[in-house]
């Protein structure tokens, strides 16, 4: 069976669901898309088997972040169209908000778009890829540090990204790559983790993506439309089944224990 996208709810009702504590069996996750039909995939599919709210926010569309993270487990902020580097408010906004995710300790996930906010909060470069090579499709990680943090990760990993970041100082490389985009994963103090790829990508979405960007599949680095599909079908899994486990120490905060 193709895997199903996470329920969606109105914002009146994710904020009385916030308000109200959330599920009994854990806080709410904030959950920050970038497109009005994104949505979080497989992350948000593991915190709702898990028994954690959505509290999905579309900062871009006026919807306002929280001033805190007391009332959440955790923040996601995924991948988009944009870059971290565009002058537009709300993506100066959303990578000035990481630091109350710094500041509070809590678990912050950066997803592509989301992993490069947070390294340019933290006053890494963020750029185009210097020789025009683009990562799109099934492309092959490798893991340093060896399942600290991470565990095991898998070494095929979904990506869709032009740009890349650079390692902040004083935050530790977790996988790297070959070729034009070397920095791939990152931890930054206690909770805070950026990958360039998207660990959430489900059966549906790279229907989608790969439909609706026909022009960009034919950048250098970017694999056939067939091919993500046939390697999704071959990596998702393992992908989805490191995502699991990694998100239940995340959440804990047991990252590196």
């Amino acid at each position: 069976m193709l895997d199903a996208e996470p329920t969606s709810t109105t914002a009146a009702d994710r904020l009385d669901r916030v308000a109200s504590g959330g599920d009994p069996s854990g806080k709410p996750v904030l959950l920050v898309l970038h497109q009005v039909r994104s949505n979080p995939g497989h992350i948000g599919q593991w915190f709702e088997r898990n028994g954690h709210a959505l509290d999905i926010r579309r900062h871009f569309a006026g919807e306002p972040l929280p001033e805190t993270l007391e009332h959440h487990c955790g923040a996601v902020i995924f991948g988009g169209p944009q870059s971290a580097n565009d002058n537009l408010d709300y993506i100066k906004q959303e990578t000035e908000w990481i630091g109350v995710a710094l500041k509070e300790r809590k678990p912050f996930l950066g997803v592509c778009l989301g992993a490069q906010m947070l390294a340019k909060h933290l006053g890494a470069e963020v750029d185009c890829c210097r020789n025009g090579c683009v990562e799109v499709g099934y492309h092959r990680v490798q893991q340093v540090d060896q399942g600290r943090v991470l565990g095991a990760l898998p070494a095929h990993l979904y990506q869709w990204h032009r740009e890349g970041f650079e390692i902040p100082h004083g935050a530790d490389l977790l996988a790297s790559a070959e070729g034009a985009f070397p920095n791939q994963a990152f931890l930054y103090g206690p909770a805070a983790v950026g990958v360039q790829f998207h660990p959430e990508i489900m059966h549906v979405q790279i229907n989608r993506w790969t439909g609706g960007n026909p022009t960009r599949l034919l950048m250098r680095g970017a694999r056939p439309r067939a091919e993500h599909i046939a390697d999704h079908l071959m990596h998702g899994p393992r992908v989805h089944a490191w995502l699991d486990q990694f998100l239940t120490r995340w959440v804990d905060g047991r990252l590196g224990a």
